[in-house]
Formats: structure tokens, sequence, C-alpha cells
């Protein structure tokens, strides 16, 4: 089988999450230990919270932190100045400081500019102005020992990551669906499956947008990623209908059971055939088989979509009821095809046109 801003850690490898958070947090030790910068904490501190997973990101992150740091270090000041260093304060300036992050809509700057405000407030009594300067450029050293971190580290292949949860969660989603078919599973473990796919299908949007984030230095390569994103987005709409699918069939398992048994065959076997295109689709992006016509679903006649419905409303004549419950479902593989359709023609003709731009070196194994 083939297997928002801030702090966004979560979907990259652990390994190389620790390198890079362990790499910025020395650095701007480092940093502030060459400057001879009293409580070179606060760099390290600051450094991890500037971390981003993306080279765009990281350069838009820089610019936000670095407001979120001059918010908190000119009100920590100010407060400091007025009403002097105590818990009440520290605590009334920091609810300030995250009301405006949030009317700045900088909502992921808030732990550092807080950092920030703590580090200001609790300097020492006398020259506290200056002590607060310090502070403040000892943690705009860690935000820039993080940026540099994240211009220099290798970004993760988002390409090929996004590839393959793709591809895994389309065989996730295909395989329950023949289960379900086949009558194979509990009603109560396809649903905590269900469950699982559903946050799966999350984070693939979140590679998705990692992916779209990177920047490319050429035209002739942002004409080539504009075109893979049309295709990834195309990848991601299909396996959703798979997905709706998937728990359509779950909800009217009952229904579905007291259908005629033709009927029952007739709408499995088109199900089947679609589950099959999709599979040697994503194949086909990657090369793994030949890109065949885009009207294939068509001409070999093997899923009809009006035969489907021509079925359905024979059925409908006898059991009106039952058809109301059955139609969302018929409704949502017919879209399914469309997708699959739509998703072959995208691949067709990506690779008919501009083929060395056009090259996914992906490798599945």
């Amino acid at each position: 089988m083939i297997s928002k801003k801030g702090m966004s850690f979560t979907y990259m490898k652990l390994g190389a999450r620790i390198l890079k958070t362990g790499i910025a947090i020395t650095l701007a030790l480092i940093l502030a230990t060459a400057f001879q910068l009293p409580s070179i904490a606060f760099a390290g501190i600051s450094a991890i919270f500037a971390i981003q997973p993306t080279i765009y990101r990281s350069y838009l992150s820089i610019i936000e932190q670095i407001q979120a740091n001059i918010i908190g270090a000119v009100l920590a000041i100010s407060f400091g100045l007025i009403f002097g260093s105590h818990p009440v304060i520290t605590g009334i300036t920091a609810i300030i400081v995250i009301g405006l992050n949030i009317k700045l809509k900088s909502e992921n700057t808030i732990p550092v500019a807080l950092v920030t405000v703590i580090a200001i407030l609790e300097s020492p009594g006398e020259n506290f102005t200056e002590v607060a300067l310090i502070r403040f450029f000892t943690i705009l050293l860690g935000v820039l020992a993080a940026f540099i971190v994240n211009l220099v580290f290798i970004p993760p292949k988002y390409e090929k990551k996004l590839y393959l949860r793709i591809t895994e969660n389309a065989e996730n989603i295909i395989k329950w669906i023949r289960i379900s078919l086949r009558k194979s599973s509990e009603h109560n473990i396809l649903k905590d499956e269900i469950d699982k796919l559903k946050d799966e299908m999350l984070k693939q949007d979140i590679l998705y947008r990692n992916y779209k984030e990177e920047r490319n230095y050429f035209k002739r390569e942002s004409y080539a990623k504009s075109r893979k994103l049309v295709l990834f987005r195309q990848m991601i709409t299909t396996t959703n209908r798979a997905f709706f699918t998937l728990k359509r069939l779950h909800r009217l398992e009952n229904e579905l059971i007291q259908l005629p048994e033709n009927l029952q065959k007739g709408l499995f076997n088109e199900l089947e055939y679609l589950l099959y295109v999709h599979e040697e689709t994503l194949l086909r992006f990657i090369g793994k088989i030949k890109t065949q016509p885009s009207t294939k679903l068509i001409d070999e006649g093997k899923f009809n979509k009006k035969q489907l419905m021509d079925a359905f409303m024979e059925y409908y004549k006898d059991h009106p009821t039952e058809y109301y419950h059955l139609l969302p479902l018929i409704s949502t593989i017919i879209d399914y095809s469309e997708q699959i359709e739509h998703l072959e023609t995208l691949i067709s003709s990506f690779h008919s046109y501009h083929k060395k731009e056009n090259e996914v070196k992906i490798d599945v194994g």
C-alpha cells in the first residue's frame, strides 16, 4: 500500500521537527552569548515560537513576530514606567496585548508577544528602560535566529508527501467502501474508521496548503507548479467524494440491505468500477500506468449514469419512501463519477503538454 501559521510542527516528521527546533535554539543562544546579552534564555524561548514549516510562511511570520514584539515592548515599557513592575500590571498588560493582536488578526504571535511583556515587566527596578530594551532585542534575536534556520534548513518535499497522503487516504477509503459493500464490517467499527479518516483528510488539507505556499524562483517552475496545484486540488476533491460515498453507504446500511438483489448487484458493480478507475487514475499521474483517453468511463460503458438512474426510477414506482432515502446516495455516487472523469481529463492533458516541465518525481516503491 502506498503509503495556521504559528507553531505548526504537527505534520512534519518528528526527526525534522526536533532537529530544526534544536538548531534554532542553539543558534539563538550562541548569538545572544556572542553579543554578551544578559538573560539569553529569552532568545532561545522566542526562537521556538518562530519556527515555521515553509520558507514563505517563515517570511510572513518574521514580519508578524516583529510587529507583535514591538506592541508588547511598547506597552510593557509604558505600563512599567507609569505603574511600576507588579504581577497585576503584568496581567493587565498581557490582556491588552492579546486584545490588540486579535484585533490585528495576529493570534499566532500572541505567545512571543507575551514573552516580551513578561521579560520586560520582570526587569529590575533600576535602569528599567535600558534593561527592558536589552531584553526586547534579545527576544528579537531569537526570532531572527529561527528565521535563518527556516531559510537554510531544507524543507520537506511537500509534493511527494502530499501525493502519498492523498493516495493513502484514497486507498483506505476505497478499502472500506469495498468492505461495506460486502457487508463485512460491524457498524460501530466502520463509524470509528470514518472518524479516523476525517482526521486524515484534515492533515491532507494542511499538506496541500504547505505545498501551495512553497515558492519557485523561475517562471517555468511556477507554471508547472500551478498545473500541479490544479491536479492535486482535484485529487483531493475526488478523494472527498469517495469519502462522502463511504459515509452515505454507512448511514444507509439498512436501506441497502432491503433493496432487491438485482438492484443491489447493479449498484455495487457500478461503484466497484468507479473505485477501480480511481485507483488507476492516481497511478497514472505518476506514470505507473499509461495515460488513456479521458472519456474512458463513458466509452467502455462500465459506468452509465442514465442506466443507474433508470433502475432506481423503476424501483421508485413501487417503493417511493425507500427511494427518497437512497436518493442522496445515488447523487453522491454520480458526483463521484464526474469528479473522477474530470481528474482523468486533467491528468491526460497534464501528460500531453509541457512534458519536461510537468515531470513528476515521486518514488512510491
